[in-house]
Parts: structure tokens; C-alpha cells; sequence
């Protein structure tokens, strides 16, 4: 063969070979670029729906915790009440033992009463009358400190009952 007929030989295999890889590269890019395309479509189709499923998540975390806000408003509201008519009821009683409308007394033990002489029986009927008793009134003073003793305790308990509310509520 002589030397055009090789160059013709091998321009048509070149041309061959150029043409059959851009149709291969064109096949392939049209191919992989719908799979590409598809496999974006479905990836945001996931995303949308997870995005959805936070958000939906979301508000009821939301409605869940306006609830228990709501709640715990109402606890606080009743344990605040429960803490000022508690006030009051010491107030009130204060005001009493000070102006001597009240008096503390203390039931005296049975040995102190047998030493009186004073001829009163020390046994209680069982109908639960107390008869008969020797009752000694306590300094104001002492009064007030075991009022004041009191009210601590009860806004103590008051205090806890609120705690204990909370954490019923937190917890539900």
C-alpha cells in the first residue's frame, strides 16, 4: 500500500475512533445526567420531607412546653395564694397574741399537777372532755417566737408542696 492510501487508512481510523469516543461522551453525559438529576430530585424530595418532619416535631415541642408553662403559671399562682393566706392566718394571729385577744397555754405534766394540792383530778374521761387539766399561759413573748417558728414551718411545707408540684409537672 502505498503511503496515501495508510494516511488515508489511518485519518479514517482516527476519525473512527474521535467520532465513537464523542458519541460515547455524549451517551454517557446524557445518561449520567438524567441518573444525576433523578438521584438530586429524590435527595430533595428526602430533605423536604425530613424538613417537614423537624418542623411538625418542632411545633409540637413547642405546644408541649406552652402547656407546661401554662401549668406550672397555674402552680405557681396557687402556691403563691396558699403562701399569702398563710401570711395572713400568722399576721392575723400575731395580731391576736399581741393584743392579748389570744394567749398561748401549755398543758402542765401529770406530776406537776398531783404537787398543786389544789384537789382537781389528773385523769381525762374518755369522752375526750378535758377536765380537770392545769394549763399555764406562756409569756407573749415566747408565743410570739413559737408563732413565728410555726410560720416558717408552714411556708416550709408550702415551699416543698410547690417543689414537689414542679417536678410532678417537669417530669409528667
Amino acid at each position: 500500500m502505498n503511503a496515501l492510501g495508510w494516511r488515508v487508512a489511518v485519518l479514517a481510523l482516527l476519525l473512527g475512533a474521535y467520532f465513537g469516543a464523542r458519541g460515547a461522551w455524549l451517551w454517557q453525559d446524557n445518561h449520567y445526567g438524567k441518573a444525576l438529576a433523578d438521584q438530586a430530585g429524590e435527595y430533595r424530595l428526602e430533605r423536604e420531607d425530613a424538613a417537614a418532619a423537624v418542623i411538625k416535631w418542632q411545633a409540637e415541642e413547642q405546644e408541649h412546653r406552652r402547656g407546661l408553662e401554662d401549668r406550672l403559671e397555674s402552680t405557681a399562682g396557687t402556691h403563691w395564694k396558699e403562701m399569702s393566706d398563710a401570711k395572713k392566718t400568722q399576721d392575723r394571729l400575731r395580731d391576736r397574741l399581741a393584743t392579748a385577744d389570744l394567749r398561748l397555754s401549755v398543758v402542765l405534766a401529770a406530776t406537776s399537777v398531783e404537787g398543786c394540792g389544789c384537789g382537781v383530778p389528773t385523769a381525762t374521761s374518755t369522752a375526750g372532755v378535758v377536765h380537770g387539766v392545769v394549763r399555764a399561759d406562756l409569756d407573749p413573748a415566747h408565743a410570739q417566737r413559737i408563732i413565728a417558728i410555726t410560720d416558717e414551718g408552714d411556708r416550709g411545707l408550702i415551699a416543698l408542696k410547690a417543689c414537689q408540684a414542679y417536678v410532678r409537672e417537669v417530669t409528667r
